[in-house]
């Protein structure tokens, strides 16, 4: 009986020791199972949030836009504000009669009543004589008419320019 004996202890000792490696090659065999189930819930979460960045990229790029446009708008207030002001200055200074008549003197070449007005015209480059009107310094043909006519008032310009309309009409014979 006690070779029977020792022959159950070892019989179960194989047992147990079969049993334990069974659980180790299942235990082993689990582990990339989970480890699968794992990498595909990784790549799901992802996924998800892939589309989530694709989803909000077009509004955060209007958002950023919209937030440009507006900085670009506040930016043409200020400007607009700073114009308007600068107009009322300029309407204030107009509203002052002495400020009129000093802008129709040196722009408008006006005179009071009672005052000699004077025109100085440069001297024709010939040596001629001085008057308030010199066909070579504005004469269209050349090439420094236009330059000159800048610096003459603006009446004697407009008046040489229907002269020389006038000129062009007429039929040569």
């Amino acid at each position: 009986m006690g070779s029977d004996r020792f022959s159950t202890t070892a019989r179960l000792k194989a047992m147990g020791q079969e049993a334990q490696a069974r659980v180790y090659r299942a235990a082993a065999a689990r582990r990339p199972a989970r480890r699968n189930r794992l990498t595909g819930r990784a790549a799901l979460l992802a996924l998800v949030l892939c589309a989530l960045v694709i989803a909000l990229a077009y509004p955060m790029r209007q958002y950023i836009a919209q937030r440009s446009d507006i900085a670009d708008q506040r930016r043409e207030a200020q400007q607009a504000r700073q114009k308007v002001e600068q107009l009322r200055e300029q309407k204030a200074r107009w509203q002052d009669p002495e400020y009129v008549r000093t802008q129709a003197r040196t722009q408008l070449h006006y005179v009071m009543p009672g005052e000699n007005g004077y025109s100085v015209a440069s001297p024709a480059p010939t040596g001629g004589s001085s008057g308030t009107r010199h066909k070579s310094a504005g004469s269209p043909g050349d090439g420094g008419g236009q330059a000159a006519a800048a610096h003459r008032p603006w009446y004697t310009n407009l008046w040489d320019g229907v002269d020389h309309a006038d000129a062009a009409a007429l039929p040569r014979q």
